[in-house]
């Protein structure tokens, strides 16, 4: 079945004003692997009054250097309920927060008469608060008043003979939560009969990058509330263009990542769309030269017509500069300059110095 023809200018617009691949901005919230002392999270039961507590100890990532982690191993143990609390963090406007956890797990099977309460699981909550206000008590161990994000599986596990060989098998998962609209919030971690090590956890949240599309400037944009969230944004036309439709906004969805394109800015008259749709350039350029225009006066005879169309001299072309001589006729527009000469012909801007009409008020062109 034919299609509908839209021809080529259709097309070269087509690659000029699509959306650009533009990849979200992260903005760190928190980076447990960075921290250059203990990470100092709250852990319950208390550590000291049980021995089924997450433990704080120094340990190794994916590339074997030393970070801060906390670890849990009561397996043989049934009903645990061990928690660990990260300290109070600022949310800076977010409205949705992502989680990245790295972390490894002993395989149940490889532990010799393990009871089938050992979990390969553990489970993400979180709490808002406008103010850094938790005590070990408070609030409560327990869903409700924290939120459950997720439960956390692994895809790989480790077992005894990984440990022998000092094979690390890191998972990293990655959950976000939201709208949150307090102040900050707090994450909290529940082991409920595991082997495992919470190796990092880095919190973030995402923006839609600075853009040039469709013509127009899109500033950084924080992403919604929810993972659907579609944010508009208004775009401001970039020098030299206009607006010739609907106002022109973008849509910043829950990933960070514009879509759903509305409206567009042309380059206006006498400009054209250079750099992959990014800048308007004017398509008549001055040299460096403030030469007089002998040269462009000697090639071309005035007609004086509407737009200043030009015939060559005889015996005169375009490289020829040696046989120009000074202007007689006096009369140039300011406008449009449209030349023809024996080795081709061209278009050049050229703008009065002297609007009284001295004869040598124009600048030399490159055409």
């Amino acid at each position: 079945m034919p299609g509908r023809y839209k021809g080529p200018m259709m097309d070269i617009l087509w690659i000029l004003w699509t959306i650009p691949a533009a990849i979200a901005v992260e903005e760190t919230l928190m980076d447990s692997t960075t921290a250059t002392a203990e990470l100092g999270w709250t852990v319950y039961p208390v550590s000291g009054s049980s021995d089924n507590s997450w433990e704080e100890v120094s340990g190794y990532d994916e590339n074997m250097n030393t970070i801060r982690t906390y670890q849990v191993c009561n397996v043989f143990d049934n009903n645990q309920n061990n928690w660990v609390r990260t300290k109070y963090i600022r949310r800076r406007g977010a409205q949705r927060i992502h989680v990245e956890m790295k972390f490894s797990v002993r395989d149940c099977s490889s532990i010799p008469n393990v009871p089938g309460s050992c979990k390969e699981t553990f489970n993400l909550y979180y709490y808002e608060s406008d103010s850094d206000t938790a005590t070990r008590t408070s609030p409560a161990w327990m869903e409700n008043p924290w939120i459950k994000v997720d439960t956390i599986a692994a895809d790989e596990s480790f077992s005894q003979v990984d440990l022998g060989g000092r094979v690390m098998k890191i998972n990293t998962e990655v959950r976000s939560f939201g709208p949150v609209s307090r102040s900050g919030f707090y994450l909290a971690f529940q082991d409920y009969g595991g082997c495992m090590s919470l190796i990092a956890v880095r919190v973030f949240y995402r923006k839609c990058p600075r853009i040039i599309t469709n013509g127009a400037l899109f500033q950084e944009t924080l992403s919604g509330a929810e993972s659907t969230s579609l944010v508009a944004a208004r775009g401001v036309c970039i020098p030299n263009a206009e607006e010739v439709d609907v106002p022109i906004k973008l849509y910043c969805n829950g990933d960070g990542e514009w879509m759903v394109p509305i409206g567009r800015c042309m380059c206006k008259a006498g400009n054209e769309a250079v750099e992959n749709g990014t800048v308007c350039r004017g398509t008549f350029r001055f040299s460096a030269s403030r030469e007089p225009l002998r040269f462009l006066f000697a090639i071309a005879r005035p007609t004086r017509t509407s737009l200043g169309e030009r015939k060559c001299r005889p015996g005169i072309t375009a490289g020829d500069p040696q046989k120009a001589s000074a202007l007689s006729d006096g009369y140039l527009h300011s406008s449009l300059l449209v030349w023809r000469s024996s080795v081709g012909a061209g278009l050049c801007w050229c703008q009065l110095a002297d609007r009284g009409g001295g004869t040598e008020a124009c600048n030399k062109m490159a055409c």
